[in-house]
């Protein structure tokens, strides 16, 4: 399947009440769609930590930073300068598609107190089907899908954030009770993430080419075993 991309917008606006449209959010939901809330977001207990990004500080300087890191250039495709993520960033916050936060962990756990808590990835929790890929599965209005950018190269290839994809989704299951499933869509070339997805438990649906240029392996973990979603094409 081939979708067309639902590109930058500052006066397109979506029935869900974002000042624009988002570069992957459905413009023409149906009625209960556009109605489903912002994510509820989780609670994370030591040595993981999750804050909602902040436009007004400085984390659009961080995020564009991170954003140009080489592992996450190909992957993400946001090179924005921070000006652009600034205005991201409030236009996710005023509406109830998605919730962009950034994600800390104590490095204790490593073996290295001495560093702290640190500022490790950027993670975005949006309702899937208010997304574009809310087309290619049954999806319920209550799904929630995920995203993360892992910046810091030193918690990759241990464990770290395959851990923290298992104890998220059980805190997003427990934050929204009308979560029916949680939804992971990375680059089908993303191998690190799509093993980590596996190991904490998410199925693979399906593969399927959104853009002509962008193909995504779609995958979900289910609350329930009736809850794993059917690929739609």
């Amino acid at each position: 399947m081939t979708k067309v991309a639902i590109e930058w917008s500052s006066t397109q606006m979506n029935p869900a009440g974002t000042p624009s449209a988002l570069p992957r959010e459905r413009t023409d939901p149906p009625a209960e769609i556009a109605a489903a809330p912002a994510p509820v977001l989780p609670v994370f207990e030591a040595p993981f930590s999750l804050r909602v990004a902040d436009p007004d500080g400085s984390d659009p300087d961080l995020l564009a930073e991170w954003m140009t890191r080489p592992h996450l250039l190909e992957s993400w495709e946001q090179d924005w300068d921070a000006e652009r993520r600034r205005a991201n960033l409030r236009i996710q916050l005023a509406g109830t598609y998605s919730r962009p936060c950034v994600l800390s962990l104590d490095f204790a756990v490593l073996g290295e107190p001495e560093l702290g808590t640190r500022d490790i990835a950027y993670v975005e929790f949006y309702r899937a089907a208010k997304d574009e890929i809310g087309g290619l599965y049954d999806a319920a209005p209550g799904d929630i899908g995920f995203h993360i950018a892992t910046a810091d190269t030193a918690v990759i290839g241990k464990g770290i954030m395959t851990g923290w994809i298992a104890t998220m989704t059980t805190a997003v299951f427990a934050a929204n009770p009308d979560c029916r499933r949680i939804m992971g869509d990375p680059d089908h070339r993303n191998q690190s993430i799509r093993r980590s997805l596996t190991k904490a438990g998410f199925h693979r649906i399906d593969e399927f080419d959104i853009r002509p240029d962008r193909r995504i392996a779609l995958y979900s973990a289910p609350r329930t075993p009736d809850d794993l979603p059917v690929a739609l094409v």
